[in-house]
């Protein structure tokens, strides 16, 4: 049953963004209803946590490394905003974030979208592989290949970029952590920080 929700899930998560992607459906109204039934689905499936440290512990290096994705986030995009189709992917997905207002799109960001995808990619996923032949490091290496993945029909540089470097940071702390709630504080500390003091795109000249 696991097995499947997980194929499941994935395979109707890279649909969902491959539909956004070719404008066949709206952002807001497509991914996180979709990421909601993943995350409930995943809470009601996901193997019982094993924490290996306090729940505080947990979650103040959660918001630690949020933080420090944060900073890296805008060290990075600083420089690769002078990128043309990097540039033009931001600037699109501005645009996209610009059309829902913002109290909403905190909302559905913070309170459904990423609680949703940590439940099923470091809950259901990365734990249902480690009770597996591999080894928990392995399985949180083949869940951020899997959580690349989903998010590579989106054809959204900053989305697959963030995807890559979050899904490791997440992963890494959800394997070091045992539980949830790491993963889960690093995960909103960044998507909070990124929507209230986004990267400035304005004033730069395009190369490429």
């Amino acid at each position: 049953m696991r097995a499947f929700a997980i194929v499941a899930g994935e395979l109707v998560l890279m649909v969902a963004w491959w539909s956004v992607a070719t404008r066949r459906r709206d952002l807001w109204s497509t991914i996180p209803p979709i990421l909601a039934v993943l995350g409930i689905t995943a809470a009601l499936l996901a193997p019982d946590a094993s924490p290996r440290v306090s729940d505080g512990r947990a979650l103040m290096v959660g918001v630690a490394t949020g933080i420090g994705l944060f900073v890296a986030t805008r060290i990075f995009v600083a420089v690769a905003i002078h990128w043309r189709p990097f540039a033009r992917h931001v600037i699109d997905a501005y645009r996209e974030a610009a059309e829902e207002p913002f109290v909403r799109s905190l909302v559905l960001s913070l309170l459904v979208s990423v609680p949703s995808e940590e439940f099923f990619f470091r809950g259901l996923t990365q734990r249902t592989l480690a009770e597996t032949s591999l080894a928990a490091g392995w399985a949180a290496g083949v869940t951020l290949v899997l959580y690349v993945l989903a998010n590579l029909p989106s054809r959204s540089l900053p989305i697959v970029a963030g995807a890559i470097v979050g899904g490791a940071v997440w992963g890494a702390v959800a394997w070091w952590s045992g539980g949830i709630i790491a993963p889960l504080a690093s995960h909103v500390a960044w998507t909070g920080l990124m929507l209230v003091l986004p990267p400035r795109v304005g004033n730069v000249e395009p190369v490429g």
